[in-house]
């Protein structure tokens, strides 16, 4: 007796187990009403049209949204900028998602790369379902996808390969984005095909918006330009991504100010100057040796100090650009030769004096442009001052979201997957400060040819490049000795 009742325990114990599971999948009535659950538009859209058609009649909702249609068309058409940032977006997310992420042609693909698996009590196959689509660009979407259940992230990223071939994309990055939840990149193409011609120097101070100057074309083909003023400016790349043409190019279009005083650069190149010297008449002071630059640094902030105190006497609470009170632009090149790899002393030094000027710098027009590799807090301590960020090329994931702020690269913003050669030198991604999207874009590339340009059109004369005290060699003044 005792034998039969353990058996039977051992007999219906899997079945009590199973009781409660289900053995086949739901009626397919219910599966389509929680589908429409999820997607309100699919039965409000339609409801919507026969409401109107039913109350102002079949032509008149023929006409409206005939002219809606036409709308659009216009505002694409007249005003693409505009176009680009609002409807774009939204209208080129929509399209993908129901012609490329949805449906059998999802399923598919999900089972081709091996990404659904079969429910081992009902059989039915268990597709991962997407969430959300976001197209920040023609050239990147956003995909975020519920994981079935029994995968992670590792298991995703270990097929990102298989699902960039399988969707014939440039390439596809995968990242966790909450639990249960990843976001796919896809990158479906390059934007850019051609390397970018060197702008145009101005003719006149007048000619340039020191607030928004063109340094290249953003993925949408329309001009991509940054601030000179209004705050600090942080450049990070791998050796060879671009960071030279980033440079010039903001040189090359505020070139008139840099002749009329109005702009003034003072240069910090601790490689030796190698890649600065050709352009050392523009500057107004120069540095090439660590103490070198520790007087200079001195000195601008001692002029940030004097203007400060005219300011606060003048009763002026931010200046103007002009000749009296010009911009002055403090430019350093490999930053981290000065952040960090320095002697000890002189690296606290120079971040002290840093930290003071971004600190104070803005309002007297004081502003740091610094150029680095390597971005992360233990070589660059105060990297959190900077406020406009520029990522190109990099060598690590990481990186992206160091310089571009936390989930950058899950918003698409994929500046470790740029190829390294000279093809793609010049890539890279900002953060859109309206939508919090990065945008893509290509600096222009300034060769020898157009920096001798800008030399010749642009040198400060002697009476614009004034002396601003302190110690540090005066170029045009030792020029004008020799």
């Amino acid at each position: 007796m005792t034998k039969r009742s353990s058996s039977a325990t051992r007999m219906n114990g899997p079945a009590r187990q199973n009781r409660g599971r289900a053995t086949r999948p739901a009626g397919r009535e219910f599966l389509a009403l929680a589908w429409l659950a999820r997607h309100p538009g699919f039965v409000a859209g339609p409801l919507l049209v026969l409401g109107l058609a039913l109350t102002v009649g079949p032509l008149a909702t023929a006409a409206l949204l005939g002219g809606l249609a036409l709308a659009v068309v216009v505002w694409h058409r007249a005003h693409p900028a505009s176009f680009d940032r609002f409807a774009g977006p939204w209208l080129r997310a929509s399209w993908r998602r129901w012609t490329v992420y949805r449906g059998r042609r999802w399923a598919r693909l999900m089972a081709d790369c091996g990404l659904s698996r079969e429910h081992r009590h009902t059989g039915e196959t268990l597709v991962p379902r997407v969430l959300r689509v976001r197209s920040c660009s023609p050239s990147i979407d956003t995909v975020y996808v519920r994981l079935v259940r029994g995968q992670d992230v590792t298991f995703w990223q270990e097929k990102a390969s298989v699902l960039w071939e399988a969707l014939i994309a440039h390439r596809v990055a995968i990242t966790r984005h909450r639990p249960g939840v990843v976001a796919v990149v896809i990158e479906w193409e390059l934007p850019f095909t051609r390397t970018i011609p060197a702008p145009d120097i101005p003719d006149h101070v007048d000619d340039v918006d020191l607030g928004a100057v063109e340094i290249g074309d953003n993925e949408r083909g329309e001009p991509f330009t940054a601030p000179v003023i209004g705050g600090h400016r942080l450049v990070a790349g791998a050796s060879g991504s671009g960071k030279g043409s980033l440079l010039w190019s903001t040189l090359r279009g505020i070139g008139p100010c840099l002749r009329d005083g109005v702009v003034r650069v003072w240069m910090v190149d601790l490689k030796g100057g190698v890649e600065t010297e050709q352009g050392a008449p523009l500057f107004h002071r120069y540095a090439t040796t660590m103490p070198d630059a520790l007087e200079l640094l001195t000195e601008f902030r001692d002029a940030m100090r004097d203007r400060q105190d005219d300011m606060r006497e003048q009763g002026i609470r931010a200046c103007t650009p002009s000749v009296g009170t010009p911009v002055e632009l403090l430019v350093i090149d490999e930053m981290a030769m000065l952040t960090a790899y320095g002697d000890r002393s002189a690296v606290r030094d120079a971040l002290r004096l840093l930290a003071e000027i971004m600190t104070q710098g803005r309002a007297s027009l004081f502003a740091v442009h610094g150029y680095l590799q390597e971005p992360s807090k233990d070589v660059l301590d105060v990297r959190e001052l900077f406020t406009q960020r520029i990522c190109l090329g990099v060598t690590a994931a990481s990186h992206v979201d160091m310089v571009l702020g936390d989930g950058a690269r899950e918003r698409g913003a994929l500046a470790d997957e740029i190829p390294g050669d000279d093809r793609h030198a010049g890539i890279g991604f900002v953060i859109d400060k309206g939508s919090r999207l990065p945008v893509r874009f290509r600096a222009a590339y300034v060769g020898d040819d157009d920096i001798t340009e800008l030399v010749c059109r642009c040198t400060p004369t002697a009476d614009t490049d004034t002396d601003a005290g302190g110690d540090v060699i005066d170029l045009d003044a030792e020029r004008g000795a020799a």
